[in-house]
């Protein structure tokens, strides 16, 4: 019997062609699968923020045998400094001064350019976990910035830059500066969205920093945006 045996094989040029299509495909996919992963690292250090401040004031309220933020003395800059020092790990004190805790410059998420985003008259700190925080009492509610990477890139407003409130209640949100930003009243995820669009997506006036952490409470801890 004879046997027949037939060897099957590309040619070159079969070869650059499949090699083209697969770097047409790679260059139209990677940069997307990039930019989420990215979206993703920057909400889970957000998240991680999140819980870490929210265990901690709920710690220090009960500590206090207080029912919330007010009853429990956290309305100054010297309770602020003790909580912080006393309830985190703090891996640098830049007290009111911005610099080095943060970034020199930070942009909006249309590329305006926000400066240093400085509040000099609040308590800044960079913590163990890697976050910048510059935090201050208002009244019954503590308002703070954080940069959930530090001084480390891209440095937008909405990527890795958040305003967080904490409201008398020990809860986490954002504020509505349409109405109040210092009313005790959570926003409600209309107003959220609302304040997101006006302020956040825009970010040229002085509000311009609310808006990004409450589209992310929205969307269910997802960067869709």
């Amino acid at each position: 019997m004879i046997r027949l045996n037939f060897k099957f094989a590309f040619t070159l040029s079969e070869v650059l062609v499949t090699l083209g299509i697969i770097g047409v495909v790679s260059a139209m996919t990677v940069p997307t699968l990039m930019q989420n992963y990215q979206r993703k690292s920057y909400v889970t250090q957000l998240h991680k923020v999140y819980n870490e401040f929210s265990q901690a004031v709920m710690q220090y309220v009960n500590d206090k045998n207080a029912l919330n933020i007010k009853e429990a003395g956290l309305v100054s800059d010297d309770a602020i400094d003790f909580w912080i020092k006393n309830y985190f790990r703090v891996v640098q004190d830049c007290g009111t001064d911005y610099s080095p805790c943060f970034a020199d410059k930070y942009s909006s998420l249309n590329g305006t350019n926000l400066g240093a985003f400085a509040d000099n008259d609040y308590l800044h700190y960079v913590l163990s976990n890697g976050s910048s925080v510059g935090i201050k009492a208002r009244g019954t509610c503590i308002l703070f910035e954080v940069d959930v990477n530090g001084k480390q890139g891209p440095n937008i407003l909405g990527r890795d830059l958040f305003a967080v409130k904490i409201y008398p209640d020990g809860q986490l949100d954002d504020a509505n500066p349409s109405v109040n930003v210092y009313s005790e009243v959570h926003p409600t995820p209309d107003e959220r969205e609302e304040v997101f669009i006006k302020y956040c997506s825009v970010g040229i006036n002085e509000n311009h920093s609310w808006g990004c952490f409450g589209k992310i409470l929205n969307d269910n801890w997802e960067m869709t945006y």
